[in-house]
């Protein structure tokens, strides 16, 4: 009889006639889970050995078990919102997001201020946004804060701007445009006070079981004072404390200057003062912060929200406080001024401390061959999401249109960053675009600019891997023994290794070489299907009937 005091035995899980994709196994057929974590990964033929021994044994049937994936940049709450609310991304022209916007206020008669997301006049055929007549008139006259699909910009209804004191005298307001700057900001801080705690729930739940729906086994949460509230991110945070369903990480966007700062984002449950501390804004709002005009304003070259200086400060006290700090940052005038900030905090530091502390930027759209060799030699993490390339790169698409086509084709420089050793972690910046982690491995391996492509394989492993990098821990975002066991079922079709490069294809394609395959990803061809996601050793998505 064993003594009650003794801690019980983990639950053990053998899941065994599939393929399992791991280092340790480029040919594994079977994998064993012990309670939260990996325990041993190979062979079906050596999986016999395993199969009376423990509790469950899972036939997998053909099917794929990977990492879950990791999405190294979302606003949890807001892509809640989308999934249970107004989103306007589907919308063909500015009549149907009329239409659209008319139904959701008459479905929502008890919501105080009403709440929606994704129009992208450029996308449409009038090339207009609404007007705010249009919207007075859609809403029947009731405060509406609608972003446009970047969220850098937004439009308001009368009622809306008349519940924000003096919004008219700050920067960033013109009179029937887009709200930007400071004025957007104070906008949105009073649309989202008004949401109730149990609406906050319902969308964080909302994104969360989407996400684990996807394969997505964690979230980086980019929060902070211009984007949520603290009382947003507690609340998050909280809930996947209690709740199953995806991992969540915190980043708080608020430049520190001193330990005490420091110590009160520590006190948020952050890890870090990073995300979207903005050193500029978006290209589709004529905000991102660049060195020459944009093709179509040419009297603007955006907005500088943060100087050299204050990266500096910002970046030297967080590497003294033992925390990761992080910008955004997307035009090549601000990534000229982020790269120029880390290396002043080097100075005052010392370089190898910042190698260390692992800092990273987000979205890092416009860079150049010297701020790529500034990333490699700062150790700074490239927080990106190739779903930007695929909704606006192209010849005649968004990024063309902004910067003209010499300079759009420079964006997103994937293997550039890849060939020079930046740490790459992939993401959606959800709600901006879809969460959708294959669909982001397929948007880098089929970029739009051919020189920008990076294998499958190298896709893959910065949304897996990589986003678990980006938190500064090795031992997770793979399958091998001892690893977190976290990882996705997926019913997909024959496996193969796809890279951009033919040469490179020639030699691993080769069964000899022991590269594991991945799905077919190109365009065109369906997707793998998620049958279940686990997050250490914990179901917290099942596909029905499967």
């Amino acid at each position: 009889m064993s003594d009650s005091t003794t801690p019980s035995r983990p639950r053990t899980l053998l899941l065994r006639g599939g393929e399992v994709h791991s280092p340790a196994d480029p040919f594994a057929t079977a994998m064993v889970v012990e309670g939260d974590s990996i325990a041993w990964i190979g062979s079906e033929g050596a999986a016999d050995s395993f199969a009376d021994n423990v509790d469950e044994v899972v036939h997998l049937d053909g099917a794929l078990v990977t990492p879950a994936f990791t999405d190294a940049h979302v606003h949890t709450t807001a892509t809640g919102l989308a999934l249970t609310g107004l989103d306007l991304s589907g919308a063909a022209t500015l009549t149907d997001a009329l239409v659209r916007i008319r139904a959701f206020a008459e479905s929502r008669p008890g919501d105080r201020v009403l709440l929606g997301t994704g129009w992208d006049a450029g996308a449409w055929p009038e090339q207009r946004h609404p007007s705010r007549a249009e919207l007075d008139a859609a809403t029947g006259g009731r405060p509406l804060y609608l972003t446009r699909i970047d969220v850098h910009s937004a439009l308001a209804t009368t009622a809306m701007l008349d519940l924000v004191p003096g919004v008219t005298g700050r920067e960033g307001y013109r009179d029937d445009a887009p709200l930007t700057g400071e004025a957007h900001h104070a906008v949105r801080e009073v649309a989202h006070a008004t949401l109730t705690p149990a609406q906050r729930t319902e969308a964080q739940r909302a994104a969360r079981a989407h996400a684990a729906s996807l394969g997505i086994g964690a979230l980086h949460e980019c929060a902070g004072p211009d984007i949520s509230s603290e009382e947003d991110l507690l609340s998050l945070l909280s809930l996947a404390d209690q709740e199953a369903g995806p991992r969540v990480f915190g980043y708080w966007a608020e430049l520190v200057t001193s330990a005490k700062e420091a110590e009160r984002v520590r006190e948020l449950g952050a890890l870090g003062a990073a995300g979207d501390l903005f050193a500029d804004g978006s290209l589709g709002s004529h905000t991102a912060h660049l060195c020459a005009p944009y093709a179509d304003a040419p009297h603007s070259t955006g907005t500088a929200q943060l100087d050299a200086d204050a990266i500096a400060a910002h970046v030297a006290t967080c590497t003294e406080a033992g925390l990761q700090a992080g910008f955004h940052a997307i035009g090549d005038a601000a990534l000229n001024a982020v790269t120029e900030g880390v290396r002043r905090a080097a100075e005052t530091v010392g370089l190898p401390r910042v190698r260390a502390a692992r800092h990273r930027i987000e979205h890092a759209e416009m860079l150049t061959e010297a701020t790529i060799a500034d990333f490699a030699d700062l150790a700074l993490t490239a927080s990106v999401q190739p779903g930007f390339d695929a909704a606006w790169g192209g010849a005649d698409d968004m990024y063309a249109r902004r910067l003209g086509a010499e300079r759009a084709v420079t964006l997103n420089p994937y293997a550039a960053l890849l060939r020079a050793g930046v740490p790459l972690a992939l993401g959606s910046d959800s709600p901006v675009t879809p969460l959708g982690p294959w669909e982001a491995v397929r948007a880098a391996a089929f970029h739009r600019t051919h020189e920008h492509r990076i294998s499958v394989r190298g896709a893959f492993t910065a949304h897996t891997r990589g986003g678990w990098r980006a938190l500064g821990r090795d031992d997770a975002g793979v399958l091998v023994p001892g690893a977190p066991a976290d990882y996705a079922v997926w019913r997909t079709g024959a496996l193969i290794v796809q890279t951009p490069d033919t040469r490179v294809a020639n030699w691993s394609t080769d069964p000899r070489s022991g590269t594991p395959g991945l799905p077919d990803l190109t365009p065109g061809t369906g997707l793998p299907v998620c049958l279940r996601t686990v997050v250490g050793g914990r179901t917290v998505h099942a596909r029905p009937d499967e």
